[in-house]
């Protein structure tokens, strides 16, 4: 397992590094990215029993992951994503795919050009269903303050460390990104 964590957290510094170089972030400001034991990373197994009426359970609340985003590798249907004015659409699984969903912290360190993913899992089929979820965030001292503002662009967010974040996420699950908001 060692090695697939390893290959994981390969792909999330590269999708992060394109990430950063998209918003024209300096490598200077690029330094924590890469560098060994730096950044916080957690693989979630999620197992989902068989429901013999699957339209009547919820498998997952609707929620935005804290990290900076997460890797998810599904089989079976059951992911559904939230966007306004359209509502609730389900993410097929496709063969050799997997999804990447943005978290609160990208959400503050892009000033909300990518904006965190509101999702939850649903029981759309009577089978059990495993994911698997690889989270990736900077460490806990780490400073969020949104980066690659052009000129006279003004910061949506106040700066945070992770640690502070995470702690006003768990007191108020959906209040902690206007808690923080400028």
């Amino acid at each position: 397992m060692v090695d697939g964590q390893k290959k994981m957290e390969e792909l999330a510094i590269t999708i992060m590094h394109n990430i950063l170089e998209y918003l024209a972030v300096s490598e200077e400001e690029m330094k924590w990215l890469g560098s060994p034991g730096v950044a916080s990373t957690a693989l979630q197994l999620n197992s989902y029993p068989l429901c013999p009426d699957p339209n009547r359970a919820i498998g997952l609340a609707p929620h935005t992951d804290t990290s900076l985003f997460t890797i998810l590798h599904q089989r079976i249907s059951g992911l559904q994503i939230f966007k306004e004015g359209v509502g609730w659409g389900l993410v097929q699984p496709v063969t050799g795919a997997l999804v990447v969903n943005v978290g609160d912290l990208l959400h503050i360190l892009s000033n909300a050009r990518f904006p965190s993913v509101v999702h939850r899992v649903v029981m759309k089929e009577a089978k059990q269903r495993f994911s698997v979820a690889f989270f990736y965030s900077p460490p806990a001292d780490f400073n969020l303050d949104p980066l690659g503002l052009s000129f006279g662009q003004i910061p949506l967010y106040r700066s945070v460390t992770v640690a502070e974040y995470v702690g006003r996420k768990a007191k108020d699950l959906e209040k902690a990104l206007a808690s923080i908001r400028i």
